[in-house]
């Protein structure tokens, strides 16, 4: 198909740093589908905590950035252009892809393999299904790490005990959801506000304060060891020695957000055959794993919790809102609705 010409709008930074402010408007061109990929008119992307770390330098080493940068990875939308090669979509599909590490959701128009776009289902909305490729898949894929099934099936002798921090926040709250699908126990920290939105709504067993003595300890109520942790806190804080109080003899912590702290630990472990675990993650998209959160959001077996939404132009207020840390759930940003 031919090239699709002209501008739109993008918010985009220039340099490291600069959190919120770092951000800027512009009127760039509309990228063109290479083969293999598909041009999305955009409705929806959500920020995560790899956006603005990935603005903070932390992967420079590993995947630089190359200025200036339209963040952005999750794209829910409409493919207005296919390029070649690629039968399985067409102008008109309502669409979910991952853009990783390339990003460009905080624009009007953005590219995506199409190995990593599904389609979009009625029953799932555009904001919606924006919470779900970075996020639900990071929840997905930290208990199959962690060696959680998610077979509901699955008998009583096979249900484990998962300890989920920070469970009010983009990860968490998939986590804490995907892990009770599964029959699972689920202990969940976050904070007093939201403790009956993690039992009630998210459906933990037991939910604890991480702004007390007993919630910063990682202690269930119940007074359970737990076979599974998902760490979710972005904030560094919570040494390898406060999991390992509570950890069962073989339990494993998988720590979504890890630093030179956790590799070292890793390491540490396995020269000393330590039977307690602890994981860095680091997650490759797959586009199976994508179609099924989209059919558990669709069959409203999973939930995505959506703490605030803004339009296109005011992208740096939600950015504010995700480094807040204070965020319930997802933060969204639309590109129709401009206020």
């Amino acid at each position: 198909m031919a090239a699709r010409s002209g501008t739109m709008r993008a918010v985009q930074y220039d340099r490291y740093g600069g959190g919120a402010q770092g951000l800027k408007h512009a009127e760039v061109p509309i990228p063109s589908p290479n083969k293999g990929e598909v041009l999305i008119r955009m409705e929806a992307t959500s920020i995560n905590q790899v956006d603005w770390k990935f603005q903070k330098g932390v992967a420079r080493p590993v995947m630089p950035r190359k200025f200036p940068f339209i963040s952005g990875f999750d794209l829910a939308g409409e493919v207005v252009e296919v390029g070649a090669g690629v039968s399985d979509f067409k102008p008109g599909d309502k669409v979910i892809a991952i853009n990783f590490p390339n990003g460009g959701g905080l624009a009007e128009y953005a590219v995506a393999s199409a190995s990593l776009t599904v389609p979009r289902p009625p029953e799932v909305s555009a904001a919606q299904g924006a919470c779900l490729p970075i996020a639900a898949v990071t929840a997905l894929r930290s208990l199959q790490r962690a060696g959680v099934s998610l077979d509901p099936d699955g008998t009583a002798a096979g249900r484990k005990n998962v300890l989920v921090t920070a469970a009010s926040g983009g990860v968490g709250h998939f986590a804490v959801q995907l892990a009770r699908l599964g029959g699972h126990r689920v202990t969940a920290t976050c904070g007093a506000r939201n403790l009956g939105l993690v039992v009630d709504q998210l459906g933990a067993d037991e939910a604890l304060d991480y702004g007390t003595p007993e919630g910063a300890g990682l202690r269930s109520p119940s007074g359970r060891k737990y076979d599974a942790v998902v760490h979710c806190a972005a904030a560094a804080g919570v040494p390898w020695s406060a999991f390992r109080r509570v950890l069962a003899d073989a339990g494993t912590v998988v720590d979504i957000t890890p630093g030179f702290a956790a590799g070292a630990t890793a390491i540490l472990q396995m020269v000393t055959f330590s039977k307690k675990r602890l994981v860095p993650l680091l997650v490759t998209p797959r586009k199976d794993e994508m179609e099924l959160l989209v059919g558990m959001v669709k069959e409203g077996r999973l939930t995505a919790v959506i703490d605030s939404r803004y339009p296109l132009s005011r992208a740096q207020e939600g950015w504010a809102r995700s480094m807040s840390g204070h965020a319930t759930g997802k933060v969204v940003v639309e590109m129709g609705g401009e206020e």
